[in-house]
């Protein structure tokens, strides 16, 4: 039939499987039955002949499997045990179904591993550790096409150990889900005897060491109360902490193979010494475990009897002085005679060996989940959690790690919620081996990988939970051909796989894959628990890590556009500039420093220092400077700005609220250059005052009036101070933390008293200059955040400005146009004459009309650009408006903004100056605007 697959070997043409209507689990079991070669007609089954008949797993599921089939009875179907192994144990059920089994070679002792028989129920519950049901198209051999198989695990209680596996078969038309149910049940039950049977066991053998051991007196430890309740004298007694530690080392020596016997030190210069003894009873196999005590300090009673071995040690000999058999256990061992008669010894434990290991792995399940609590997720860093969670796995719980993470979670993006698809892109971050293969090339790290449905793999991404399988090495790559992974460093063969998503907060960040070494230590239903815990706790960190890379990422995103991108380029201040965050990782902070030019091409230098770090910082620092700027716009003096400023911080939006703006207590420095005077006005608010370094002296503090920081001003006025700057001064303004040493403040004067001395040693580059006094005074980075701005300041040479002073009289309007135009061409600006004549006459006539009876000043400043300047004694704002059509004025400022590229106005202690900035551009002469086009400017919409 087309719809089964066609194994490498047969008579078919076609050897791929069709995939419709076929489950991913089990295409990927066909595509490993083909490449094992197995033919599907008729599968050549290993039969084991040394099975054990009278198994403990035999016993516990005989019953319960012979009332399963009586309750279908009737109905042709077979039930199969089988071991851990995937050999068939014993079978029940309708003579017919029993003889077709015969026919398949299905007979007690056969192994029906998926390596042998390909796909089956029984090998797919063997290898997932989970209930799988098998429909008749979906089986590898054709001989088992027209029946339904469903099997389940039959699981030890204690540690959940897969025992072996139940099988129920029935015709494809007689399948019913309740059959499922009722397997389950019937499974679960098996598990409750097998624990009964534990018991009795159990109990058999601690009264058969009760019965030997009568002779010689010992008496038992009561686990309660500590005490040991013996014959004929008074008990030692044990601290709680002493029993725990004897019973756990007892555990370990009835699950060792190799040890006989132990010494436990305790308190007072005691001994505790453990002996294993080998226990018989029926088929029941144990050990029990006595304890005797001496003292080391040659106090309280005497020891046990000892024997000495050939290479020295001690050996304790935990019987009645007669049985001198004892010693003979213990090669070259010579008895010594015992003082005192017969050894105190008291029973301590009663157990199978099998119990003991459960014991012992769930003490290191536990331990290995501490160790990591205190490991995982020291960094945000999701490259090495990854790796630190298979370095703790490796190799106490895995031989190798594999963890693989979504491709966006890598890159910082928020994970999608829930379970992921298959195709999901991955990429692989940690592979690890233990030490051995710290040099041998396990492969794959740092690149792609992918997982095709029906792997173990990606039914861990599509479900969400851990899971278990035990495949050939090829089926557990999910490789393309070609590439290399990790798990062929464990060679060829079968190896036990267990997947266990990376989730958290709702989303599978990626995966992490333990394997096993062979199958000689199949992965349970604990380490199913212990291997999602492990992945959950790695997860959280993971996701941490990410959502930091996030935050990390936006904030400096943020930061970075809230900083100056570049200082302008200005003819009359050189400026270099540098920006230190104490966390040079997160880079965040509250420091800015800003660069503005004024009207008169005069510069605004300001420095400030928003308190604390990080997000909430930086963003009151762009708050805070986008408010200096629009103020600076306004053309106000330094101690205007800062009283401003002060007044937004004291604002709280909900005057109720008991809440304070994150900029309280913001220190701001603010100073305005101007060339053409060569004087600095400058005003504090709470800041470190500037440094000055002219060219003929040293450099020194500014005396400034200091005044509160933003926020906690009240009612206390800014002042502002005037200094002269010669030509190539530099002037040095930074924030704090270029003075700080420590996390705390220092000695601010020796750390002035550096900042000085370093600036005096400044040579002629900004630049160099900026990286001296950061290598002087912050040799191991800095502490504190730091701002820092350097301005070499020149002088506006005197041939490139030209000034006036009229009476306020409206003659003075021609006067000034005649000496506008003689100016532009002295310095060679022609082209300029008929706008710059228009500005000059608007501005005038406005000063001498409305500028009261003070002289009116005229001044041009030549740089880039042609700045025009007119100054009047009124405080007057002047502003734009639409004159009507039949107003004859009311149309000057629009003009002037018509014909330059900006104008403004700013204020004095006395008076105003009205500027108006145009761009010359000789190339492109403006054309001149003629008598209609100008009077079309004014008409009245509509």
């Amino acid at each position: 039939m087309e719809s089964y697959p066609t194994p490498s070997g047969s008579d078919h043409d076609d050897p791929a499987p069709p995939a419709a209507g076929v489950r991913p689990e089990i295409l990927a079991s066909w595509q490993r039955s083909q490449s094992l070669g197995i033919d599907r007609e008729r599968a050549a089954l290993p039969i084991e002949s040394d099975l054990d008949p009278d198994s403990r797993l035999t016993r516990a599921a005989a019953p319960v499997l012979a009332r399963l089939c009586e309750r279908f009875s009737g109905i042709p179907v077979t039930v199969t045990l089988a071991d851990s192994r995937a050999h068939i144990v014993d079978r029940w059920g309708d003579p017919a179904g029993l003889e077709l089994m015969d026919a398949a070679s299905l007979v007690p002792g056969a192994n029906v591993d998926e390596r042998f028989m390909g796909t089956s129920s029984v090998s797919m519950v063997l290898s997932t550790r989970a209930p799988f049901v098998v429909v008749g198209h979906e089986h590898f051999l054709h001989d088992l096409k027209e029946l339904t198989c469903m099997a389940a695990p039959v699981r030890d209680p204690v540690g959940g150990t897969v025992r072996g596996a139940v099988n129920l078969s029935v015709p494809r038309a007689l399948a019913h889900p309740g059959m499922a149910l009722a397997l389950q049940d019937a499974t679960e039950r098996i598990g409750e005897r097998l624990l009964e049977l534990s018991t009795a066991r159990e109990l058999q053998l601690t009264h058969s060491f009760r019965r030997a051991m009568e002779r010689g007196g010992h008496a038992e430890l009561d686990v309660e109360s500590g005490e040991l309740s013996r014959r004929g004298g008074p008990p030692p007694r044990l601290a709680s902490q002493e029993r725990l530690i004897l019973l756990e080392r007892a555990v370990e020596l009835i699950s060792s193979t190799g040890e006989a016997f132990a010494e436990v030190p305790l308190a007072g210069s005691r001994v505790a010494v453990l002996r294993r003894r080998e226990l018989h009873h029926g088929d029941a196999e144990g050990a029990a475990v006595e304890v005797s005590f001496e003292d080391t300090g040659g106090t309280g009673t005497a020891g046990p009897a000892t024997s000495t071995a050939s290479d020295g040690r001690r050996v304790p000999l935990l019987g009645r002085p007669a049985e001198a058999t004892a010693g003979a256990n213990v090669p070259g061992a010579t008895a010594e005679p015992h003082a005192t008669g017969a050894a105190d010894a008291w029973l301590l434990l009663v157990g199978e060996p099998g119990v003991g290991r459960l014991a012992a792995e769930a003490r290191g399940r536990l331990a290995l989940l501490n160790e990591a609590g205190v490991r995982l997720g020291t960094t945000l860093d999701l490259w090495r959690t990854a790796e630190q969670l298979a370095e703790i796995t490796v190799p106490r719980f895995a031989d190798l790690v594999v963890v693989d993470l979504v491709e966006s979670v890598l890159a910082g993006e928020e994970p999608r919620p829930g379970p992921l698809s298959p195709d999901v892109p991955l990429r692989r971050v940690a592979a690890w081996a233990g030490e051995d293969s710290r040099d041998l090339p396990i492969g794959g790290v740092n690149e792609p990988a992918c997982y095709p449905a029906g792997t173990p793999q990606a039914r861990c991404l599509e479900t969400g939970q851990p899971v278990t399988d035990s495949v050939v090495t090829a089926a557990l790559t999910g490789q393309p051909a070609g590439r290399a992974h990790p798990v062929d460093f464990l060679g060829e063969g079968v190896h036990s796989y267990l997947g266990a998503p990376l989730s958290a907060r709702g989303s599978v960040l990626g995966l992490a894959g333990f394997y096993r070494r062979g199958r000689t230590r199949p992965y349970e239903q604990d380490d199913l628990t212990l291997a999602g815990e492990l992945a959950a706790r790695a997860a959280i960190s993971m996701d941490n890590a990410r959502r930091y890379r996030r935050e990390h990422h936006a904030s400096l995103t943020l930061q970075r556009s809230l900083l100056p991108h570049a200082l302008p380029r200005l003819s009359t201040v050189d400026l270099a500039s540098r920006y230190l965050p104490a966390d040079t990782r997160s880079g965040v902070s509250g420091d800015w420093f800003d660069a503005i030019p004024l009207s008169g091409m005069r510069v605004a230098l300001v420095v400030g220092d928003v308190p604390g770090n990080g997000l909430q910082a930086a963003a009151t620092m762009g708050r805070l400077r986008t408010a200096v700027r629009t103020l600076a716009g306004l053309d106000l003096l330094p101690e205007e700005v800062l009283a401003h400023l002060d007044d937004l911080v004291s604002r709280t939006p909900d005057e109720e609220a008991d809440e304070q703006d994150p900029a309280t207590g913001t220190t701001c420095l603010y100073a305005i250059y101007d060339p053409v005077s060569c004087r600095c006005t400058a005003a504090t608010a709470g800041h470190p005052p500037p440094v000055l370094l002219t060219p003929d002296g040293e450099a020194q503090l500014i005396d400034l009036p200091t005044g509160p920081p933003l926020g906690l001003g009240g009612i206390q006025p800014y002042e502002s101070a005037t200094v002269g700057l010669p030509a190539g001064s530099l002037l040095t303004m930074y924030t704090d933390g270029l003075l700080k040493e420590s996390r705390g403040y220092e000695d601010t004067d020796a750390r002035t008293a550096q900042l000085l001395a370093s600036l005096n040693r400044a040579g002629p580059e900004l630049e160099d200059t900026c990286d001296q006094v950061t290598d002087t005074l912050l040799p191991g980075g800095p502490y504190d955040d730091v701002a820092l701005l350097l301005a070499r300041v020149h002088a506006l040479p005197e041939d490139r400005m030209a000034s006036w002073e009229f009476p306020s009289d409206p003659a003075a309007v021609a006067r000034a146009r005649a000496l506008t135009r003689a100016q532009l061409a002295t310095w060679g600006m022609s082209e300029l004459d008929f706008n710059t004549g228009l500005v000059v006459s608007e501005l005038v006539t406005n000063a001498v009309r409305y500028g009261g009876p003070g002289p009116v000043g005229l001044r041009l400043l030549r740089d880039h650009s042609l700045i025009c300047e007119v100054s009047d004694g009124s405080n007057t704002s002047p502003r734009i408006r639409r004159a009507a059509t039949t107003e004859e004025g009311g149309r000057g400022l629009f003009l002037v903004a018509q014909f330059t590229t900006s104008w403004g106005a700013r204020y004095m202690p006395q008076g105003k100056t009205v500027w108006a900035e145009q761009i010359p551009q000789p190339e492109q002469p403006a054309a001149e605007t003629g008598e209609q086009a100008l009077l079309a400017m004014f008409d009245d919409p509509g």
